[in-house]
């Protein structure tokens, strides 16, 4: 068992942009996966925009990002980034959850979500957005 931490940076429409710069800078290889790619459009104008995408290399340089969709609240200046854990257990997952939600607001439920075993999202008791998932194979 093991977990890791990736800082998952927010942006409103330019996370591909700034992935590609990050990959320019860093190296590493870049996925990708559009609001489209998942059929989760709430609006056509943002059907093209990240939901989810990384830069990982071999140097173990790991960002993760997307675009924040026009629904959501989002400031530049108040919710830039997450703090990504990430792991292959879903029952470590789910005790760092249960510890960590302990005086929080839960954005997302921790559940199964289509790109993900589990998936969920909370704002802890200080103020930081934590995202908790198990992987999933990517067949993209």
């Amino acid at each position: 068992m093991s977990v890791t931490t990736t800082t998952h940076l927010n942006f409103r429409g330019d996370a591909r942009q700034a992935l590609d710069f990050y990959q320019s800078v860093f190296g590493g290889r870049t996925a990708a996966v559009t609001y489209k790619d998942t059929g989760n459009v709430h609006n056509e104008n943002e059907a093209d925009w990240l939901m989810w995408g990384e830069v990982a290399g071999d140097n173990g340089f790991h960002v993760m990002a997307y675009d924040v969709p026009s629904q959501l609240p989002w400031n530049r200046g108040e919710n830039p980034f997450f703090v990504s854990v990430r792991g292959d257990d879903a029952a470590e997952i789910s005790a760092l959850w249960q510890r960590l939600s302990e005086g929080s607001t839960v954005v997302r439920p921790l559940e199964a979500a289509p790109w993900a075993l589990l998936y969920g999202m909370l704002t802890d008791r200080f103020g930081v957005t934590w995202v908790l998932d198990v992987t999933a194979p990517y067949n993209g």
